[in-house]
């Protein structure tokens, strides 16, 4: 757990302000054939830039995540692992906040879906319409990979996997 307390104001405000213009909160929905759920649903807060001076300062001073260099050559930084986002993202970005309306509606839709995580809601179907539905205000409804339609296509094809999906407080089992 990062202690969001010690990055200095300066260094906290900049990385805020480049988050404002160039960072992303999004909703991760990818197919599962070995989860009892038809998908595996994820958080990522990503930032792209060519020099990763400014990500290496996202990963000091969040404490979290990962960098890696694509093949064009920029530079990707991403935090994708609930519990980092709960305890590190979050914090940072509640204390060094937004200065655009747009990026604090979509951290705040985040913050939202980032709670009914924490409660178990992507483990079942009525939670992950509700995670649909504060997703659909995000990012002003940007391209996404899967669309709602196709998301929940996958449950009414599967009413088994709906029947033994784990609730709060059961472990996420993969079949054999």
């Amino acid at each position: 757990m990062a202690n969001i307390k010690r990055v200095p104001p300066q260094i906290g405000w900049y990385l805020a302000g480049f988050a404002d213009g160039e960072g992303s909160f999004n909703v991760v929905f990818r197919p599962r054939d070995d989860y009892r759920l038809p998908w595996k649903v994820s958080l990522c807060f990503n930032i792209s830039q060519r020099d990763r001076v400014i990500l290496a300062l996202f990963k000091r001073h969040l404490q979290c995540g990962t960098m890696r260099q694509r093949e064009d050559g920029v530079w990707y930084y991403e935090v994708n692992k609930l519990k980092p986002i709960l305890d590190n993202v979050i914090p940072f970005f509640k204390r060094f906040n937004f200065l655009s309306a747009k990026k604090k509606r979509d951290f705040a839709k985040f913050c939202q879906i980032a709670q009914l995580m924490e409660q178990g809601a992507h483990l079942h179907k009525e939670g992950i319409e509700k995670i649909l539905e504060i997703r659909r205000e995000m990012n002003d409804g940007g391209r996404r990979r899967y669309d709602e339609g196709e998301i929940l296509a996958r449950f009414r094809e599967s009413p088994e996997t709906i029947r033994r999906a784990p609730h709060k407080g059961e472990e996420m089992v993969r079949s054999p």
